[in-house]
């Protein structure tokens, strides 16, 4: 699966994620205006410059308010969601849901990237504490 997100920079939305996840640029998919991270096996984060994002679809991505968000978000099921927690705020991140258990059995927290995209973590495994 991959999902793509417009950014308005490219380079510092791809430090963000490498930095929160520690996911690898993908080397054959590496440009000015478009990068790919490797999630995991046949997965990817694409980030694409706005400009190029809007010619390729044949419509202008909305740009997100400062203090608003995009209408859907990335679920990233992690180890250890409290460590990616702190490493996301650490990159920028702005917190939106706090790290807590879920109805669903998992312990979950939302953030939003620098362009307002929204990443949730969440943690399956929990530890007794």
């Amino acid at each position: 699966m991959q999902v793509i997100f417009a950014v308005s920079d490219v380079r510092q939305s791809a430090a963000f994620y490498e930095q929160a996840f520690g996911w690898p640029r993908n080397q054959r998919i590496d440009y000015s205006n478009y990068v790919e991270l490797v999630v995991g096996e046949g997965s990817s984060l694409g980030l694409y410059e706005r400009s190029g994002y809007a010619e390729e679809v044949g419509a202008e991505p909305v740009l997100v308010p400062p203090d608003g968000v995009a209408p859907a978000y990335l679920y990233v099921r992690v180890d250890d969601a409290v460590e990616v927690a702190t490493r996301l705020e650490a990159a920028g991140a702005r917190p939106l849901s706090p790290l807590v258990d879920r109805s669903w059995g998992e312990r979950a927290a939302w953030f939003a990237d620098p362009d307002g995209n929204v990443v949730a973590v969440a943690q399956t495994e929990l530890v007794a504490a």
